[in-house]
C-alpha cells in the first residue's frame, strides 16, 4: 500500500513537471516584450523564488517580428512544435517586489501605443501533496509503527515469521541430525559422576528395551544443580552432541511475557512439538525464572503469570494425559527458590549435584583448556590444579585464556608457568595498578598490616602456609593481600577456626602495635572475622554458654529472629568475648614476635613482593610440619616444600569489595555443612 502512493506521487510529479522553455529576464525583454508577441504574464512562488510563465499571443508563429526568436541557431530554446495555448517560455526571479519594479522599468521604455503586460499572481500548489502531507501521511507512520511493533511482539516466535499470532508459540531451538551440536562427554571434565547420571539418561534413549524389559520406566526428568561456571550448561550441550534424538533447548526467561497466559501457551506448544518427535529431550536452562514456589510473590493477590506458567508445566510433565519418551533436563544455582511441587519424584525423578570440581577434577579440566594453546615443556596441569583450589570450570578457563594473553603481551612464542601464575595472580586479585599513588606513610601502613598477616599464619599450628605477600596495588585487592594454600577438607574443628580468625586478625593488630593507632584497612578482615564468630556460636555450637543449637545463618534476610530477645543477647556477648580473646591472643603472638614483624615489613617496603622462601630466610622454617595439598598431591607425601613462584588461591585483599573476593578467603563456614 505504502509502494502504492509513492508511486502515484511519483506520476504526479514527472506527469505534473512545466514543459515549458527556461530563458533569462534580458531574453525575455528584448525577444518578446519588446516586440509586442506577450499575451499575458503568471507568477507563482517555487522554492523561495518566483517563477514566471510567459504566454505567447495566438499566431506567434506567423508573426514576421517573432520569427527571430524561434529560429534553429537562435541562443532562445526553440519552440518548434510548441502548441499555442502555452506557456511558451518561463524565466525566474528574487522576489515579487523585485520582478515588479523590472518589469515596470521595462514596460516604461516601450514605444508609444505598446499595449502594457499585465502580471498576474496564480496559485501553484499541489492539492494531492498537501492532501497527502496533511491526511495520508500521519496514517502510513501510524501503520508502520504498528507493523514494527507486532513484529517486535512476535519476537519471531515458533519459526513463523514473528507475526502477533505466533506469540504463543514455543522458542525452544531444536537440535536434530541435521543440526546437531559437536560437544560430547569427552569435552566435559572434572564431573565423571554427573556424566555417569546423565550419560545413563541417553543409554535410555538409545536403548529403552533394556530398562522397560524388566519392568522399569523411564526418568521423566534431572535438575543439574550446581554453583555458577561449575558446567552445568556445557553437560546439556554434551547431551544433545551424545544423543540420537531430538533435542529441544530454551531458558526458562523464554516462557515470560508481558501478556496474559503466554507462557502457559509455550509450555503447551513445547510439549505438542516434543511429542510429536518422541523420544526427545527438551532442555530448560535457568528454570528458577519460572519455577519459583507459589504463593510467595503474589501479596497483591493478582494474577501471577509465573505461577499460570508453572503450573502448565507441572501439568505437562506429570498429569492427567501425560505421554512417555519425553525427558527434561534442566539447570539452576538457586534450587532453594524452586516449588516442591517441581521437585517430586514423577517430575524431576533425580537431582544432579555439580560441584565446584576437586583436585583431581581440577587438573582434568586443566587438560581439556590446555590442549589448542601452545605450552612450554614446563607447564604441567597436576601443579595449576594444586595452585587453584576453589576454581570452576569457567574460572580454570579464564585462567588459561589470560596466560595465554600475558605470554602474546610479552611476544613469547610459548606459555610458561610464570604466565600461569601470573594470570592466577590476575583473576585473585586483578590488574596490578602500576600508575596507583600512594603516600609512603600509607605504604609503611600496608606494608606492616600484610606483615601482620603473614606473622599470624607462619606461627600458629591450624593456620593454612603462607607463600606469597604482596603490596603492589591491584585491582580487586586494592592495596595489598597475602595468598594461603589452603588444605582442601570438609569438615573444620574449632582449634582450626579459631586460628583462622587470629590469622585474620593479624593486620588490624600490626597497625595497632606499631602505630599505636588504627586504619580503614582491615575493613574487609573485620567482616570476615565477625561473620565466621557468629557462625562458630549460633550455627555450629561451638560456645558452651549457648550451647548445642543451631539457628539460621544471621545473614539471611528475615521478618523475625528464630530465638527470643534473651538469645540474643546472649549470642552477641559471647561473639565479643570470642573476638576480644582472638585480638588479645594474636596481640600477644605479634609482640613475642615483633622482631620477626619488622624485617618482614621492612622487607616488603623494600622488595613489595615476598614468596615462602624470603620468609623462611627472616623467619626461619615454619615451626609446623604440616604437609599442604600442593605437597602432597604434586610432590607427594614426603615432597618438598612449595616452590616460592607458586601463587596459591586464598587471599586476604585490603578494602576488597567483591563478594568473589571473599569467596576466595579462609573457607566459607557454610561449607562445613
Amino acid at each position: 500500500m505504502i509502494a502504492m502512493f509513492l508511486g502515484f506521487f511519483a506520476l504526479q510529479y514527472v506527469f505534473g513537471e512545466n514543459p515549458a522553455k527556461e530563458i533569462s529576464y534580458s531574453d525575455f525583454e528584448t525577444r518578446m516584450l519588446k516586440t509586442g508577441a506577450v499575451e499575458r504574464l503568471e507568477a507563482y512562488k517555487k522554492n523561495d523564488l518566483v517563477e514566471v510563465e510567459v504566454y505567447l499571443k495566438k499566431g506567434w508563429k506567423d508573426n514576421p517580428n517573432f520569427k527571430d526568436v524561434t529560429k534553429s541557431n537562435d541562443p532562445i530554446p526553440s519552440l518548434a512544435g510548441q502548441e499555442e495555448t502555452g506557456p511558451q517560455y518561463i524565466f525566474k526571479d528574487a522576489s515579487a517586489e523585485v520582478l515588479e519594479k523590472k518589469l515596470a522599468a521595462s514596460q516604461a521604455e516601450l514605444a508609444p501605443g505598446t499595449p502594457k503586460v499585465q502580471l498576474k499572481y496564480a496559485d501553484r500548489s499541489n492539492p494531492w501533496a498537501s492532501w497527502f502531507v496533511t491526511f495520508m501521511l500521519p496514517l502510513l507512520v501510524l501503520a508502520a509503527i504498528w507493523i514494527f511493533l507486532m513484529r517486535r511482539m512476535g519476537g519471531g516466535a515458533g519459526g513463523g515469521g514473528g507475526a502477533i499470532f505466533n506469540i504463543g508459540k514455543s522458542k525452544a531451538q531444536l537440535f536434530d541430525k541435521e543440526s546437531q551440536i559437536n560437544i560430547t562427554f569427552n569435552d566435559v571434565a572434572g564431573l565423571e559422576e554427573a556424566k555417569q547420571e546423565v550419560m545413563e539418561i541417553v543409554d535410555f534413549l538409545k536403548n529403552p528395551r533394556k530398562y522397560t524389559n524388566l519392568g522399569g520406566k523411564i526418568p521423566k526428568g534431572a535438575l543439574l544443580v550446581g554453583p555458577p561456571g561449575t558446567g552445568k550448561t556445557l553437560l546439556a550441550k554434551a547431551v544433545a552432541g551424545e544423543a540420537q534424538v531430538p533435542f529441544f533447548s530454551l531458558s526458562g526467561s523464554d516462557f515470560v511475557e508481558m501478556f496474559v497466559g503466554v507462557g502457559a501457551s509455550r509450555v503447551r506448544d513445547l510439549f505438542k512439538q516434543a511429542k510429536e518427535k518422541a523420544p526427545c529431550i527438551i532442555f530448560i536452562d535457568e528454570i528458577d525464572a519460572i519455577g519459583r514456589a507459589r504463593g510467595k510473590n503474589s501479596m497483591m493477590g493478582g494474577n501471577d503469570e509465573r505461577e499460570n506458567t508453572l503450573n502448565q508445566l507441572l501439568v505437562e510433565m506429570d498429569g492427567f494425559g501425560t505421554d512417555s519418551g519425553v525427558i527434561i533436563l534442566a539447570a539452576t544455582n538457586r534450587i532453594d527458590v524452586l516449588d516442591t511441587a517441581l521437585l517430586r519424584p514423577g517430575r524431576f525423578d533425580r537431582q544432579i549435584s555439580i560441584d565446584k570440581p576437586d583436585l583431581i577434577g581440577r587438573e582434568h579440566i586443566f587438560k581439556v583448556h590446555l590442549k589448542p594453546l601452545k605450552l612450554s615443556a614446563e607447564v604441567d596441569a597436576k601443579k595449576l590444579s594444586a595452585q587453584t583450589p576453589g576454581f570452576a570450570g569457567a574460572e580454570i578457563a579464564n585462567v588459561c585464556n589470560e596466560a595465554a594473553l600475558i605470554a602474546a603481551r610479552k611476544n613469547k612464542p610459548e606459555i610458561d608457568m610464570q604466565d600461569f601464575q601470573d594470570a592466577v595472580d590476575r583473576v585473585i586479585g586483578g590488574l596490578e595498578k602500576k600508575n596507583k599513588i600512594i603516600s609512603p606513610e600509607e605504604k609503611r601502613i600496608v606494608a606492616y598490616h600484610e606483615a601482620g598477616h603473614a606473622i599470624a599464619g607462619w606461627y600458629l599450628e591450624h593456620a593454612d602456609p603462607l607463600v606469597k605477600v604482596s603490596i603492589v596495588p591491584r585491582g580487586v585487592a586494592a592495596l595489598g593481600y597475602a595468598q594461603y594454600l589452603p588444605r582442601e577438607q570438609f569438615l573444620y574443628t574449632t582449634e582450626q577456626l579459631v586460628d583462622s580468625l587470629c590469622m585474620t586478625m593479624g593486620g588490624r593488630v600490626a597497625e595497632d602495635i606499631t602505630f599505636g593507632r588504627i586504619s580503614t584497612g582491615a575493613q574487609n578482615d573485620l567482616e570476615r572475622i565477625t561473620q565466621l564468630s557468629y557462625a562458630m556460636i549460633a550455627i555450629y555450637g561451638m560456645n558452651d554458654k549457648v550451647g548445642n543449637v543451631s539457628f539460621r545463618d544471621s545473614s539471611e534476610a528475615s521478618f523475625q529472629k528464630p530465638y527470643s530477645d534473651k538469645t540474643a543477647e546472649l549470642i552477641d556477648a559471647e561473639v565479643r568475648n570470642l573476638i576480644t580473646d582472638v585480638y588479645a591472643r594474636t596481640k600477644q603472638l605479634l609482640l613475642d614476635k615483633r622482631e620477626g614483624l619488622i624485617k618482614i615489613a621492612e622487607k616488603l617496603l623494600e622488595k613489595e613482593i615476598l614468596f615462602q622462601s624470603d620468609l623462611e630466610e627472616i623467619l626461619g622454617k615454619r615451626p609446623f610440619d604440616t604437609k599442604t595439598t600442593y605437597d602432597e598431591f604434586v610432590n607427594g607425601a614426603d615432597g618438598g616444600g612449595v616452590p616460592q613462584t607458586d601463587l596459591p588461591l586464598d587471599v586476604h585483599p585490603e578494602e576488597a569489595t567483591s563478594k568473589d573476593e571473599q569467596r576466595l578467603d579462609n573457607p566459607s563456614p557454610n561449607s562445613l555443612n
